[in-house]
């Protein structure tokens, strides 16, 4: 891992195709004020990602508000509106938002909101209910972000969401499971609905097999894949927030491992580019 964030460098070996997205990235600006407990990085710019995007070969991108600025929405809205029509914002709003503010934020490009369950998020398990249905007639989606450990005991209510969902991070399970445990069965039984996609990002911060493989996650992002990859997504978790504290990632072999995970080009155009304009509408 670099000690630096890395925004060139050589290209990825695999060659993303026409519409390829970024499903989870976000942006930081030191001119936005950040809740206490935090994690708040280095200022990470629409110029900065611009570069990002050019080496790995994308067109697309979904800003996901980070928990910095809670349900300040500003500098997410402000790097979808500098990217333009191929950008789409995942948001946050709390109980009590007017429809006029969703309005707004949609004509603006949110499509989503965002339930963080870990690291003091705003939205967690007890809004999810209530705010699912608020933004359900704007045609939202939402985006789930727990310890994958505890999947079985949260299914019930992922399944009675009246909105499409995606589960972050590859599941997030903060300590390896395998292939036949219950949580990992879990997360497939939501994925089988119909309504569930999982997004592989952010290996690096919860694998504990280290190195670039991430075999840990590797073997159930393996299944998954071959079960459904019309649920699948990629995302580079840019600027790494924790880059500082743990090092940060070639975001190239990032993408890279769905040559590994993902061996069908079929396959990878679901996930980089079919599956992403499906659920965040962007035009074909």
């Amino acid at each position: 891992m670099r000690t630096e964030r890395m925004l060139s460098g050589p290209a990825p070996r695999l060659k993303a195709p026409a519409g390829a997205c970024d499903t989870h990235m976000h942006f930081y600006s030191k001119k936005y004020p950040a809740l206490p407990g935090t994690l708040n990085p280095p200022d990470a710019s629409v110029a900065d990602f611009a570069q990002v995007m050019a080496r790995l070969g994308l067109d697309r991108a979904v800003v996901v508000q980070p928990n910095a600025y809670g349900d300040d929405n500003r500098a997410t809205m402000a790097g979808v509106a500098a990217l333009g029509d191929k950008a789409r914002g995942v948001v946050v709003v709390k109980p009590g938002v007017s429809d006029d503010e969703l309005s707004r934020l949609t004509a603006d490009g949110a499509r989503g909101i965002r339930f963080m369950n870990l690291f003091g998020g705003t939205l967690t398990w007890e809004h999810m209910d209530e705010m699912a249905a608020r933004v359900q007639p704007f045609g939202w989606n939402a985006i789930v972000q727990l310890d994958g450990r505890t999947l079985p005991e949260h299914a019930a209510q992922l399944k009675r969401l009246p909105i499409n969902y995606a589960i972050d991070h590859c599941g997030r399970f903060m300590e390896p499971v395998a292939v036949d445990s219950e949580a990992f069965k879990t997360l497939l039984a939501l994925v089988d609905t119909g309504r569930c996609w999982v997004k592989i990002a952010g290996m690096n911060e919860f694998s504990k097999e280290g190195g670039e493989a991430y075999e840990d996650i590797g073997r159930l992002m393996r299944v998954l894949i071959k079960a459904a990859p019309e649920r699948v997504m990629w995302g580079s978790n840019w600027p790494h927030a924790l880059g500082e504290k743990i090092g940060y990632p070639d975001d190239a072999h990032s993408l890279d491992r769905l040559l590994d995970w993902a061996p069908d080009e079929k396959q990878r155009q679901m996930i980089l580019a079919d599956n992403p304009a499906e659920l965040y509408g962007f035009a074909p």
